[in-house]
């Protein structure tokens, strides 16, 4: 079988080195927010060339803590991209928030700038730039919407581990970066984790406090906070990874060109990439009317495949509502994932091709 993404297969690539990494926290005695995630933080900021990096528990948990101390809460909306996964509009609603989805750009489906300026009003104070699949937004359009309005832009990189936009990387561009490593992830840990980052001291100052009860250095509680810390564990695990992060990302790159390259066609639209940009590629993304039926015939030859997503977030129960959204849902009807990921074998990617051009030919 050949799946359609592996953390698996990411964790054997660094054995080694990994199971060094967890044995060693394993007999430091110390488990939590100790040098593991201290290094991990540090290293990461050196990665992205941003002043702080604050580790939490999640993607999701980054968003809330961001969107907090942000001080958005009850009144405020905050635009967002329906096409995106829950968590970006769960993060929003349990900051006291409203989400307000607008409609994407159909050629990089990410968030469509000239929607923003459609949806944003008085209560308007923050945009979530979702880099979708690793692909980054139109990031010079979105900075000067909210220069001009004065509102938060907020980055959530939960799948753009290591892309860039014009020579910077996405996290570093917005008032705050927020990054998930669940474990498919680019940048995956063997459990859940994720960080916020920022190049604003006093915020960033916040959100360490925030992350953990409200407490200073000497426990002190100047304000209410939350409990969402990364534990040494899995910062040890990140800490290999990161180390890794641009050969892996080189590879998903490789395998998308020779996937492009193989597969486009008349009734196959194959993933754009937007100019001066580098796409990670967390997620390899085709289009066709048939999709349904590619899926089956693929699974049928044992190659799994998966929708991201398969209903848009303003159509789910609980989260829906009465945005009428064309681009965006004329793309669910259409996208399928391919296997995509570090240490995806030539030969199984060629099986892949082959077996979705017989179903072209068919």
């Amino acid at each position: 079988m050949i799946p359609q993404a592996s953390p698996f297969s990411q964790y054997e690539i660094y054995k080694k080195d990994i199971d060094k990494a967890i044995k060693n926290v394993l007999s430091s005695g110390n488990y939590i927010l100790g040098k593991e995630v201290k290094n991990f933080e540090k290293e990461f900021s050196n990665y992205l060339n941003v002043k702080s990096t604050i580790s939490c528990k999640s993607g999701t948990d980054a968003l809330f803590i961001a969107l907090k101390q942000l001080g958005i809460g009850k009144s405020d909306e905050v635009i967002i991209p329906s096409h995106s996964a829950l968590a970006t509009a769960a993060a929003v609603i349990m900051s006291g928030a409203k989400p307000v989805y607008v409609d994407i750009d159909p050629n990089y489906y990410t968030i469509n700038p000239e929607k923003i300026l459609e949806a944003c009003n008085h209560k308007t104070k923050a945009i979530i730039a979702v880099h979708i699949y690793g692909q980054s937004c139109d990031m010079q359009k979105l900075r000067e919407i909210t220069d001009s309005k004065k509102i938060k832009l907020i980055e959530d990189c939960a799948q753009s581990s290591g892309s860039s936009y014009q020579d910077k990387k996405l996290g570093t561009i917005g008032d705050v970066g927020c990054f998930s490593f669940f474990p498919t992830k680019n940048l995956g840990a063997l459990g859940d984790g994720g960080c916020v980052v920022t190049n604003d001291i006093y915020l960033a100052d916040k959100m360490k406090r925030f992350r953990q009860y409200g407490w200073d250095e000497k426990r002190n509680t100047i304000s209410p906070g939350v409990n969402s810390r990364l534990d040494e564990l899995q910062a040890a695990i990140l800490r290999i990874k990161l180390k890794n992060l641009d050969k892996d990302n080189k590879e998903r790159s490789k395998q998308a060109k020779l996937y492009n390259e193989k597969l486009s066609s008349s009734r196959i639209k194959t993933p754009l990439i937007r100019g001066n940009t580098f796409h990670s590629f967390h997620l390899y993304v085709i289009q066709l009317d048939e999709r349904d039926k590619l899926m089956e015939y693929l699974k049928s030859k044992n190659i799994i495949t998966a929708l991201h997503y398969k209903t848009p977030i303003h159509k789910m129960p609980g989260y829906q509502n009465n945005s009428k959204l064309d681009k965006t849902e004329a793309l669910y009807k259409r996208i399928l994932s391919l296997p995509l990921f570090p240490g995806l074998k030539i030969e199984d990617q060629e099986l892949v091709i082959n077996e979705v051009i017989n179903f072209i030919k068919n």
